[in-house]
């Protein structure tokens, strides 16, 4: 009966988005990839809706309920059978009454199993596309035949590009790149070089004390870069963020710029009050003057290397610890990429593992040098961070990182300094996620 109830709300919402698309005829900037597509609608958005009336995805609703639900501008009801009910009312009555809609719609595409982002693109045509970044072992292949099918599940997204459109590619991933070759509209790259039309150059870490004392240690506080397009060069600085890879949505956003000729100087301003993405490593402030890189929201194998290659690319006066927890949904893949990820944490001065798959992770850490003492292993991510407390000192970098379903947000709550703001500053703490305990 639930799935009953599930299909017959999906395809009401989507007749009635697509009503609303055809009464409203908004203009819509669509993003997917395998990494980063949140953080970078975020951003473009933020840019945006400087120059336009815009709208976005809420958090990251990008499948055929939540790609509906942000046409219509209407909340998840979850299994509040009577809120779905209001929201199908109130669909109504946007497509019947006078009502005022958005210029632009930010739509970010998933795709979790085969045929999601060509059902979406049967009745979407974004008049910009933009791809992030792929991964040889994307999160959800184990969905997919291989990885292959995956891109090409993606791909339809490029070839729903309508005439006279922009596709905006990552420079830098030469998958990305080969998506050119699905369309004949202008070609927008963004990237640290390799050909790129929107560049990012002189990236660098900006460090601050957290707290009051004279004596508190620096700490991480956010990225800078400028970013170069024909004549205009802009600095951008991101606070609350830290990972060369954050550079990129920015760059997203700028190139959206460039495709509308909308000037770089208001979209660096914009920046200024952007907040970071919960749970896309965001800083935040840890007990004992340590720091958090928070990149809770959910793991793949590239997500993982990214988010290491953060820890490991700051300066602190504490240890780099790393707490991993399982990547799912990755099949096959899974024990080999769990492997490769241990190869790389054994750099970081301690590693904790969350999971049974994560064991992996720890064994091939110890095979590759890692001192068992700075290796430690538990099945709950709430238990690893009740332990941490322990362990932390001041000054300490620890990165936190885990798919969705091994809820690595407990762990940063049992160590941040300000846990009372845990429901501004973390994901997963809506009603919904709360009560599957």
């Amino acid at each position: 009966m639930k799935r009953i109830i599930r299909t017959a709300v999906v395809y009401l919402l989507t007749v009635e988005a697509k009503a609303v698309l055809k009464k409203y005829k908004p203009r819509i900037v669509a993003i997917t990839g395998s990494v980063g597509k949140t953080s970078t609608k975020d951003s473009i958005q933020t840019v945006l809706s400087r120059f336009y009336d815009s709208r976005a995805n809420v958090k990251s609703f990008n499948s055929e309920f939540g790609v509906p639900l942000t046409i219509l501008g209407l909340p998840n009801q979850s299994r509040n059978l009577l809120g779905w009910i209001k929201n199908l009312i109130e669909g109504l009555s946007l497509i019947f009454l006078p009502n005022h809609y958005p210029e632009w719609l930010v739509l970010e595409m998933g795709a979790d199993a085969p045929g999601d982002i060509a059902s979406l693109t049967a009745w979407v045509k974004p008049e910009i596309v933009v791809v992030t970044k792929l991964s040889k072992v994307p999160v959800h292949v184990e969905f997919f035949a291989n990885p292959e099918d995956l891109f090409r599940e993606k791909g339809n997204l490029v070839k729903a590009l309508k005439p006279g459109g922009t596709l905006i590619l990552n420079a830098d991933d030469e998958d990305v790149v080969a998506y050119r070759n699905l369309s004949e509209e202008k070609v927008i790259l963004f990237g640290n070089g390799n050909g790129s039309d929107v560049v990012s150059r002189n990236y660098e870490i900006v460090y601050d004390a957290y707290g009051t004392e004279k004596d508190a240690p620096l700490l991480p506080k956010g990225i800078k870069c400028t970013i170069e397009y024909k004549d205009e060069s802009e600095q951008v600085y991101l606070e609350g963020t830290v990972g060369a890879h954050h550079a990129y949505h920015a760059l997203a956003a700028f190139a959206v710029c460039a495709a509308l000729s909308e000037p770089f100087s208001i979209a660096a301003k914009s920046f200024k009050h952007h907040a970071p993405t919960p749970g896309r490593l965001r800083l935040i402030e840890g007990i004992k003057h340590s720091i958090i890189l928070d990149d809770t929201y959910n793991s793949s194998p590239v997500a993982a290397e990214e988010a290491l290659k953060a820890l490991f690319s700051i300066n602190t006066p504490g240890k780099k610890i790393a707490v991993l927890g399982d990547m799912l949904e990755l099949g096959r893949y899974s024990i080999d990429e769990h492997k490769k990820i241990g190869i790389l944490a054994a750099e970081a001065d301690m590693l904790v593992t969350v999971g049974i798959r994560s064991r992996y992770t720890a064994s091939f850490a110890l095979d590759a040098g890692m001192d068992e003492n700075n290796v430690l292993q538990f099945e709950d991510a709430k238990e690893a961070g009740a332990y941490l407390q322990n362990m932390i000192k001041e000054g300490d970098a620890i990165l936190v990182k885990g798919s969705q379903s091994m809820r690595m947000e407990r762990a940063v709550e049992e160590i941040m300094c300000h846990p009372e703001d845990k429901e501004k500053l973390l994901v997963r703490q809506d009603e919904e996620w709360q009560k599957r305990g």
